[in-house]
């Protein structure tokens, strides 16, 4: 992967992009006006990340561009703002303070989320095993402005780590975080969901490990939740108890490790 800017390089710009760069520890490249495509063959990298003013967009050869946007996000956070409850944050008993794990983060939709249920004294760990989407996260989470604070002190909160989710859990200590989230690449992907398609290009296709989900119960202290279709028989592989909505395709499945919910 390689990492520029936009065509008017900005010093700000220039300076977020190497940081980022050497956080990732790839190379920054100058754009100096040279087009995506004579810079990937350039350098023999089909993966460009290009550094906006705010945000980040990611760049594979032949295939669609993805840039860093809260998607629907933003539109559950409104509705938390307003009061209303979240399918997600029920399932996993989320309550202001939590310390959440999202094993699986992509574009961390769910774990803006997390942040905004969680709070300003809550923790969230948002792990993401693709080098490009993980930075894409990165940047985003630093400077994206949806024009709504609360949103956005969410996002500044939230914790990118460049890790596989196994390795990371298997390093933690016991109980020591309240929910452990994953959100798969779902097996057969939903036809409709275009904005998914960009994003599986770079995620991580692999199914969940059972290990996975053993080493989740070990270190949360209240759930481990997936994110699933309805009707997937990844719930019952991997031992979970799903919710029924049935007004969706999408379901949570739950294993509950507090005997107090």
């Amino acid at each position: 992967m390689l990492i520029t800017t936009g065509d008017h390089e900005t010093s700000t710009a220039v300076q977020r992009a190497k940081e980022l760069a050497s956080m990732a520890g790839v190379p920054y490249v100058p754009r100096s006006r040279t087009s995506l495509a004579r810079l990937a063959e350039r350098h023999s990298d089909n993966d460009i990340l290009v550094v906006l003013e705010q945000g980040a967009r990611l760049h594979r050869t032949g295939r669609e561009p993805m840039t860093f946007h809260p998607s629907m996000a933003f539109v559950r956070a409104k509705r938390l703002f307003k009061g209303e409850n979240d399918a997600m944050l029920d399932a996993a008993g989320v309550v202001p303070g939590d310390i959440i794990i999202d094993g699986t983060a992509g574009l961390g939709s769910d774990a803006m989320v997390f942040s905004i249920a969680a709070g300003a004294e809550g923790k969230v760990l948002a792990l993401e095993d693709s080098l490009p989407l993980w930075a894409l996260l990165t940047e985003g989470l630093k400077y994206y402005v949806s024009g709504l604070p609360a949103f956005d002190e969410a996002l500044r909160r939230i914790d990118p780590i460049h890790t596989n989710h196994l390795d990371t859990l298997r390093a933690m200590p016991d109980k020591s975080a309240d929910v452990v989230y994953f959100d798969p690449m779902f097996r057969d992907p939903i036809a409709e969901s275009s904005s998914i398609s960009p994003l599986r290009t770079f995620a991580n296709p692999n199914r969940l490990d059972p290990e996975a989900v053993k080493e989740a119960c070990r270190v949360a202290r209240k759930s481990v939740v997936l994110k699933e279709q309805r009707g997937s028989g990844e719930f019952d592989r991997l031992g979970f108890t799903a919710t029924n909505r049935s007004h969706t395709k999408i379901a949570y499945g739950v294993i509950s490790l507090d005997p107090k919910r």
